[in-house]
């Protein structure tokens, strides 16, 4: 099996994902290089981990987690569509099993609120994992004055944990957030969406998706 250790030290990926984020930049886009990748990764390893998935099971969902943006180097818009293609030939040449590529490319492929579902449990787990990343540091426009409302939003959570609870009945999603730069308004504008498809994930894992900013619950 190839492993998420190789994936993450392949040149040629960590190139497209270079490759990729350089274009979001042009287009004013927050950061999703390979801090968000990363953390993506690791995300979905910690919630199939703590929901008991088998270690192949993990490792697959981090090498999605991974890969999942890669598709922006051919353009954002359907980009988990164009990324899942991408994804499919990089791991078909690197001899894969085909039962494991269709695994990482329906989670890719499924991971946008445009058009995404968690149609099976690395889906729902890669879906949960890109959507909490939201962190000041995504922020690439340091002129405050200048801020659009992703920068706004992104730039206002100042503490972003993903947690699941010990009876493995509920994912909460909890930030903390400066509302001198950002809104809890500005916020539901923009993840609405994000957070309806959140609430879908984790019930395809069992579990309750909840959202709690500044310590008030509100999905």
């Amino acid at each position: 099996m190839i492993t998420f250790e190789e994936i993450r030290e392949n040149e040629g990926i960590r190139t497209y994902i270079k490759k990729a984020d350089e274009s979001l930049a042009a287009l004013g886009y927050t950061e999703h290089s390979f801090a968000h990748v990363t953390k993506v990764a690791d995300s979905v390893k910690y919630i199939l981990e703590t929901l008991g998935f088998t270690p192949k099971e993990v490792e697959l969902g981090q090498i999605a987690g991974f890969l999942h943006d890669i598709g922006n180097l051919v353009n954002r818009v359907d980009h988990s569509q164009s990324g899942a293609v991408m994804a499919f030939r990089i791991l078909d040449n690197l001899m894969m099993e085909p039962e494991d590529i269709a695994t990482i490319v329906t989670a890719i492929g499924n991971h946008d609120e445009g058009t995404g579902i968690p149609v099976n449990a690395i889906a729902a787990a890669l879906i949960l994992a890109d959507k909490s990343d939201v962190r000041r540091s995504r922020v690439r426009n340091q002129d405050t004055t200048n801020f659009d409302i992703h920068d706004r939003v992104n730039y206002s959570v100042k503490k972003s944990v993903l947690k699941i609870n010990e009876e493995h009945s509920l994912i909460k999603l909890k930030l903390t957030v400066d509302t001198h730069y950002g809104s809890v308004m500005d916020y539901f504008e923009i993840f609405l969406g994000r957070m309806i498809l959140c609430r879908k994930a984790a019930e395809k894992l069992g579990l309750r998706f909840k959202l709690m900013i500044n310590e008030q619950s509100l999905i």
